[in-house]
Parts: structure tokens; C-alpha cells; sequence
């Protein structure tokens, strides 16, 4: 479980939110939501301390990750994988290696073992025959479904998705929704979801968090979501072309 509590963030004199509480439970998805500047991407770096926070804490199983020491944190780093915002592979090398790089650089695995372990998240993936092609021969969608295998390959607990369908088509956008459905069900993974577009939202998350206004403004269910009557979240998910 993750417990993020009075959490405050600026960059200098910018405040980028303040008080951020809210809890993540084992196995759950989040949905984080919000105009572009929100803080969005900024709330998930604190969650694997990429940043540190003005105040606040974020505890993982009671643990608070801002207190520990580096050798326990970059344990703690490899309790989370991430898809990042337009899959950020390695150009130079192929979709099987890019797969095997987190396993040949912070595991013991022998090179067989690699070799199984890479295939088995392509497979997840449905991308199995692809290992050979570098990204430039791989679609936008793809590249996506091997930054997942990617952040699946070292087995995290914890899965962070940055705008995960931004740039794709609809059908593909579907795909990776699909995608982050099947890895929250067949791993049993706690996903954060960042992202503006709400009918990926309505399709993967359990949660919604919408930050606004340099606040956590509005935290609940999609059941809550969809009967809200909180002005600025409607206003944006309006603003998103969607009904609910």
C-alpha cells in the first residue's frame, strides 16, 4: 500500500501543489488527471524519489521513502516499473535488448535465464516475434507495448504509466488500455496511471485523482466520478470531448 501524506511541492518560488493526501491500495489503479502543469508527472516522481518534497511523506507498507538510505533506495526503485511518455527506448540497440537491459544490469541472471525472462514479458505483450527489430521498425504503439515489457521485466510491485496512450490512434489507444487491464490482472500490480484522456480513464482505473488549482482537488471512485457535481472536474472532463 501506498499512503501519500501532506505532501507539498515547488520549484523555487512555483508552487506546483500543496497538502496532496491520498491512498493507494495493493493491486488497485489510479488515475491521475489534471491540465498539463498540474504536477501530475511531478506527484509520480516522489512515489520512486526521483524528487523530494518541501514536506509531506510517502510510505510504501509504513515505510517512509524519504527517510532511507540510498543502497535501500535503489532497492526500493526496483519495486517499480515504468512506461514512460513515448516508451524511451534505447534507438541503438533491439526491442529484445532494450527488454534484457534492466535484467543484465541489476539482477544475477545468466544469460539463458535473461533470454527466458526477456520472452516471457514479450509474450505478455503479444509481441514475441519482434525481439530482433529496433524501434525505428517498430509502430508508435509498439514501441509502447515494449516499454511495458520493458518495466514488467524485472517483476516491480508497483507499475507507473506516463500519458500511455498519448499520440496513438483510438484502436491502438484501446490496445494499451487493454494492455494495462491484463497487467494489473495477470501480475496482481499496483498501477498509477498519468494521464488526459478520459476514456482511458473510464476503461483502467479504479481510482481518479484531479489535481488542480495547485491542490489535490477531487479524489474518489469511478462510481463517485460520474455523479459528481465538483465544477472544475466536470469542466475538464468536458473539456475532454468525453461524457460520462
Amino acid at each position: 500500500m501506498i499512503e501519500i501524506k501532506n505532501l507539498t511541492k515547488s520549484f523555487g518560488s512555483n508552487l506546483v501543489w500543496s497538502d496532496v493526501s491520498l491512498t493507494i491500495e495493493d493491486g488497485e489503479t489510479l488515475a491521475v488527471i489534471g491540465k498539463s502543469g498540474s504536477g501530475k508527472s511531478v506527484l509520480m516522481k516522489h512515489l520512486n524519489v526521483l524528487l523530494y518534497p518541501d514536506s509531506g511523506e510517502v510510505l510504501i507498507d509504513g515505510l517512509n521513502v524519504f527517510e532511507i538510505r540510498y543502497a535501500r533506495l535503489r532497492k526500493l526503485r526496483q519495486r517499480f516499473g515504468v512506461l514512460f511518455q513515448g516508451a524511451a527506448l534505447f534507438d541503438s540497440i533491439t526491442a529484445y535488448d532494450n527488454v534484457a537491459f534492466p535484467l543484465r544490469f541489476f539482477s544475477d541472471l545468466n544469460e539463458k535465464q535473461i533470454q527466458e525472462r526477456v520472452m516471457e514479458c514479450l509474450e505478455l505483450v503479444n509481441l514475441a516475434d519482434i525481439g530482433k527489430k529496433t524501434p525505428a521498425e517498430l509502430s508508435g504503439g509498439m514501441r509502447k507495448r515494449v516499454g511495458v515489457a520493458r518495466a514488467i521485466v524485472m517483476k516491480p510491485e508497483y507499475l507507473l504509466y506516463d500519458e500511455p496512450t498519448s499520440g496513438l490512434d483510438p484502436q491502438t489507444s484501446d490496445e494499451i488500455n487493454d494492455l494495462i487491464i491484463n497487467m494489473a490482472d495477470t501480475l496482481d500490480i499496483t498501477s498509477i496511471v498519468i494521464t488526459h484522456d478520459m476514456h482511458s480513464v473510464l476503461r483502467v482505473a479504479d481510482k481518479v485523482a484531479f489535481l488542480d488549482k495547485q491542490v489535490l482537488s477531487w479524489y474518489g471512485t469511478l462510481d463517485e466520478l460520474r455523479t459528481s457535481d465538483h465544477k472544475e472536474l466536470n469542466a475538464f472532463i468536458r473539456a475532454s470531448e468525453y461524457t460520462i
